[in-house]
């Protein structure tokens, strides 16, 4: 059983929620398996991005930064190096809105659930406990320790590099990325779906030792997705 946030009944005071959440996050997961770890696929060979490669990358991520509604469904992976935990996920973005919300692999049951936008962030457990900040990247600190740069992986998660930061790109024989490197990350696409226009990953293996993200995406559909901000 996976337990994400505070035990059930347990709100620590302010001063202490950082502790107790970081504890409930590595004793909860302690004994989860990291069941992403086995979704391998033979590595295809890597290219060194050219000017044709980088220019067909800007022309398809030029075609996806259009594209600000999308829903995804699939299995989410998560390591701090020690721990694991795994679970299906469902990511709604709309615009800056985000809704992501991570279940239990067997039973369903909800282990988080992430929404927000520019204006914040929450973070609700599976008992209803509910943890707030300004900033997604500090609120994920406070209850894991360690934290996903979002913003980035909204970009990556699409195959696309992130704006801001320099990235390097290697590729693979059909001109898809392989890997991306950015921001400390080096974020790995052992599988796309050519069946889209444009090809979307399957698989998204984000890394920052000791840490670890890996997405099996089984869906992707673009449009709204009724997403609300943190009120």
């Amino acid at each position: 059983m996976i337990n994400f946030l505070v035990p059930a009944g347990v709100i620590p005071p302010r001063g202490q929620r950082a502790g107790a959440a970081r504890i409930a996050w590595r004793a909860g997961l302690l004994a989860a398996a990291l069941t992403l770890a086995g979704c391998h696929t033979m590595p295809l060979p890597r290219l060194h991005a050219d000017h044709r490669l980088l220019v067909a990358q800007q022309a398809r991520e030029a075609r996806l930064s259009d594209w600000q509604d999308w829903t995804l469904h699939g299995r989410l992976g998560l390591s701090d190096g020690q721990h694991g935990g795994s679970g299906s996920f469902t990511w709604v973005q709309q615009g800056e809105h985000y809704d992501f919300e991570m279940r239990k692999p067997i039973t369903g049951g909800l282990v988080f659930r992430l929404q927000g936008g520019p204006e914040g962030a929450r973070l609700i457990n599976g008992d209803g406990h509910e943890l707030r900040d300004p900033d997604v990247e500090s609120l994920m600190r406070k209850v894991m320790g360690w934290t996903v740069p979002l913003q980035e992986l909204r970009a990556w998660v699409l195959g696309a590099r992130a704006s801001g930061s320099p990235a390097n790109v290697s590729f693979q024989p059909d001109g898809l990325p392989a890997s991306i490197s950015q921001d400390g990350w080096q974020i790995d696409y052992p599988s796309w779906n050519p069946d889209r226009q444009p090809a979307m990953p399957r698989q998204v293996f984000a890394s920052r030792p000791p840490y670890k993200v890996r997405l099996s995406i089984e869906s992707w559909q673009q449009g709204p997705g009724g997403v609300a901000g943190a009120h």
